[in-house]
């Protein structure tokens, strides 16, 4: 496996990163970028002209990742030439957040089954319910193959996501690329590091992702009494307080970031299910655990592919945490390449949401928020 990257930012324009003449053999190209940037021709034009036989999937960000840079209002790109690894491709559109599920077993079944080792996943990041997503994949794939990927992100602005693939990319898109072959090696792990406080809650009116009440009383209401003055910003300000999710009997489980709130019903929209039953409890961010949990996701995602460093890392972490890091957000970058290598080649967005599966040796894949989820190749 061989990778090249470059970068626009609005200071310097396009700049070469590492050259290593893949214009005409590179075979996928992936392309993260601020929402507008990307939904100009011209960037899309710039790019296939670097690398006219390759296919380019492409996403929106809420923060670019390349190397250990994070960047803001920038394009990276990285291409990416594989020696005995075959693909597939296959992008679909979703008119409406009820038909996740549907989308999901339709972009499975459009790939060919037979020597497939893996599938990433880039979906729209507002109108997609991302457990159902995921069900849908999974329910449609062979039991071996697991999925990783992430939701695409706008800042947060929560206005637009646009998902591309061999395309300008455009909202309510998902896209998936499927790796054959036994010389490839993937792994891949997801860690948060946010600390739980005050009571734990139980969810007595949800459907699906749109939480309704807790404790019998209006969810939103509850909500914004923990949130004080921060209130009025939701729901970006959702960002810092996300929700754990457990399910009665067991110990610790997945977490929810709100997507957006409705003021008449109550009601809030997250990334993924909140069912009705499950146990909720308000978190916060603790600094070092965050940076300790990118740490974490890197030695799951090293893991399995041995001793030596991986050729490629795709870096996908939550808005949320870039929030609470702010001017120190590459120290997580930073300790994620410690682990892997610096001869890695990284590259990623900060999204709405991570797909992975929830440890490095089960294939079973959850939608998760407030992550560092990392999927690495290696290239036998």
């Amino acid at each position: 496996m061989t990778t090249e990257q470059r970068k626009w930012t609005k200071d310097n324009g396009w700049t070469t990163i590492s050259d290593n003449n893949l214009k005409d053999s590179a075979q996928l190209v992936f392309l993260f970028g601020e929402t507008s940037l990307l939904k100009d021709p011209k960037n899309f034009e710039t790019v296939k002209g670097f690398y006219p036989n390759a296919h380019i999937l492409s996403g929106s960000t809420a923060g670019e990742i390349i190397d250990t840079q994070v960047l803001d209002n920038s394009l990276v790109v990285t291409a990416v030439h594989f020696q005995d690894t075959r693909l597939g491709f296959a992008k679909t559109k979703i008119e409406k957040m009820e038909e996740s599920r549907i989308a999901g077993e339709k972009l499975a079944n459009s790939l060919q089954k037979e020597g497939l080792t893996h599938v990433l996943v880039i979906s729209d990041g507002l109108h997609v319910n991302g457990t159902k997503l995921v069900n849908g994949l999974t329910a449609n794939l062979p039991k071996d193959v697991a999925v990783t990927g992430g939701l695409a992100g706008d800042q947060d602005r929560f206005k637009e996501t646009v998902v591309g693939l061999d395309s300008i990319p455009e909202k309510d898109t998902i896209a998936i690329v499927g790796f054959y072959g036994t010389n490839i090696k993937i792994g891949y792990g997801s860690m948060g590091g946010w600390d739980p406080f005050g009571p734990e809650r139980l969810v007595t009116k949800s459907k699906d992702n749109v939480l309704y009440e807790l404790d019998g009383q209006s969810a939103l209401d509850l909500y914004k009494k923990y949130l004080g003055d921060q209130a009025k910003e939701l729901p970006a300000s959702g960002l810092l307080f996300p929700l754990s999710l457990r399910k009665e009997g067991k110990e610790g489980g997945l977490v929810r970031t709100i997507l957006s709130i409705n003021e008449k019903d109550g009601s809030m929209t997250f990334a993924g299910d909140v069912p009705e039953g499950d146990y909720v409890r308000l978190m916060k961010a603790n600094f070092e655990r965050l940076v300790d949990g990118a740490e974490g996701a890197a030695s799951m995602s090293h893991e399995s592919l041995g001793d030596s460093s991986p050729n490629l890392a795709i870096l996908i972490s939550c808005i949320g945490r870039k929030l609470v890091l702010k001017q120190r957000v590459e120290e997580e970058t930073e300790r994620v390449q410690e682990v892997l290598g610096k001869t890695t080649t990284m590259t990623g967005f900060y999204s709405y949401g991570e797909i992975c599966p929830v440890a490095p040796t089960e294939k079973q894949c959850e939608l998760h928020n407030q992550t560092m989820t990392i999927t690495s190749f290696s290239e036998r």
